[in-house]
């Protein structure tokens, strides 16, 4: 190919543009896209401005120096509140009856008949066994046969005393046969007074054959049915009748509250509940017995309360919870979860202005749920009783509502 510098030279000459032409090329057009960005950038700018209070609230400018500061401890509280609050002691005590009876048999027989279900409720009076009576029976209508001939003896003898004293006025007859009637008299009267008494222990013997309840009560399990033998020997009593309206209701309490507590006898103000595991209701009675003397091993007084137990409610055996009552006093009380320990004892916080301070207290005696107090407030503090764990003294706390349950 041969090089034509006219056709190169034209060609060149097409492709530039000629003066004064407006045709678009490549400068222009990126002139033209930095123009239209500069727009955009302008219009968002000014679209933040108009929109400002929108992305940065004034509520939100305000608060930032409060955070800066010491945070609120939520926490829950209650008053303290003084009124008549109950001097009382409280002891593990056990359901003893009044009385017991261990039937036994008073012979050696068979048991012919029971009378009562195992467990049921007896009255006094009540028959409960009847043994094999048939040899007494026999031995009876013996004795009353020699009891009849020993009676028809005496009979004889006094007749012949008056034959005889009426023949010895005549001097028909001797002294001597006179004096040996009057013997026979009282061989014969005692022979009679022999038997009777015989007939009368037997007689007596006869009722050891049907067994009655000695007291009103609940019977235990018979431990023998019809047709075992059973003998005086056996240790095992036939039943145990234990009664149980009223009972007792024992337990101990320390020898350095034996003045407070019979104090409150005399003055009649000595009340007992007895509570019972498992059981709403309580049983309540008064003090009746303080024994005659306090344990030297343990320096325990022993304590009887009397429960009237109509409805059975205490079961003899039964460990209970004994609250003594003494006597009503006016005190101040928190809740025990309110009470806190430190090594230098036992404190609350009182919430005053939002700001709680630590408050020392002695604690006299807890009652239930509450703590009643000897000293430390004066009744109508606002003391913290959850969320003390967060707290020092001087700590801010905001009051939270209790939880569902507490």
């Amino acid at each position: 190919m041969s090089y034509r510098p006219i056709e190169a030279a034209a060609a060149y000459r097409e492709r530039e543009p000629r003066a004064g032409a407006t045709e678009p090329g490549p400068t222009w057009m990126t002139k033209r896209a930095w123009v239209i960005g500069v727009a955009v950038v302008l219009a968002l700018g000014g679209l933040a401005i108009a929109t400002r209070g929108q992305w940065f609230p004034q509520g939100a400018v305000a608060q930032a120096p409060a955070q800066s500061g010491p945070r609120a401890v939520p926490v829950e509280v209650t008053v303290a509140v003084k009124r008549m609050q109950p001097v009382r002691l409280e002891a593990l005590g056990t359901v003893t009856p009044i009385r017991t009876v261990a039937v036994k048999p008073r012979m050696d027989t068979e048991i012919t008949e029971v009378h009562f279900v195992d467990g049921a409720k007896v009255n006094q009076g009540d028959l409960l066994f009847t043994l094999d009576s048939r040899a007494i029976e026999a031995q009876i209508k013996q004795v009353q046969g020699v009891l009849a001939s020993a009676k028809a003896q005496l009979e004889q003898a006094e007749r012949d005393v008056a034959r005889y004293i009426e023949l010895v006025a005549k001097n028909a007859t001797t002294q001597v046969t006179l004096s040996n009637a009057q013997t026979q008299v009282n061989v014969w009267r005692a022979a009679v007074e022999s038997n009777t008494g015989q007939l009368e222990n037997l007689k007596i013997q006869l009722t050891y054959c049907t067994i009655r309840a000695a007291i009103s009560g609940r019977a235990s399990t018979a431990t023998v049915k019809i047709g075992n033998v059973v003998r005086m020997a056996d240790p095992t009593p036939l039943v145990i009748i234990n009664q149980m309206a009223p009972v007792y209701v024992t337990f101990t309490v320390p020898q350095r509250s034996l003045p407070d507590i019979r104090q409150a006898i005399a003055a009649e103000t000595a009340t007992v509940e007895a509570i019972i595991p498992g059981e709403r209701r309580r049983a309540t009675g008064v003090v009746s017995v303080i024994e005659n003397s306090v344990d030297a091993a343990t320096g325990m007084a022993t304590i009887r309360a009397t429960m009237p137990n109509a409805d059975e409610l205490l079961w003899p055996g039964t460990l209970v919870n004994a609250e003594l009552t003494l006597r009503m006093e006016e005190a101040v009380s928190v809740p025990t979860v309110a009470v806190q320990v430190s090594q230098s004892g036992t404190f609350v916080f009182v919430v005053k202005d939002g700001v709680v301070s630590v408050r020392p207290v002695t604690v006299a005696r807890t009652v239930g749920s509450e703590s009643v107090l000897a000293s430390g407030l004066e009744g109508g503090e606002t003391v913290v009783t959850d969320g003390q764990l967060q707290l020092t003294n001087g700590s801010r706390v905001s009051v939270r509502e209790r939880k569902a349950g507490s």
